[in-house]
């Protein structure tokens, strides 16, 4: 089906945090949204992604889900994050970090 993400999209996802990562300071805190607008409206599409993940964990209790579907989407939002980080990165804005 058309709608339906494949495994072409989960992998480009994956290779581009891996690329982000490679060039990204290692992470050692939580960050908090926040900094650029780009970078928050990053970290607003990343929690709108989760809620769809746990949208369609739900929906997998009556209708059959195909695995894939949780993968992109738990990729996406990983995606998001990173993306966001990235931003922060090269605007050379330091990451909110949260710290008890």
């Amino acid at each position: 089906d058309k709608c339906l993400p494949d495994t072409t999209s989960v992998s480009f996802l994956e290779n581009e945090i891996d690329r982000m990562d490679k060039i990204l300071p290692q992470l050692k805190n939580f960050i908090l949204p926040g900094g650029l607008l780009a970078a928050s409206y990053s970290h607003v599409a990343r929690c709108v992604c989760r809620r769809a993940e746990r949208a369609v964990l739900r929906l997998n209790e009556s209708e059959k889900i195909a695995p894939l579907v949780y993968r992109f989407l738990n990729r996406l939002a990983d995606y998001l994050f990173t993306l966001s980080r990235m931003i922060m990165f090269e605007h050379d804005i330091e990451e909110l970090k949260w710290t008890i």
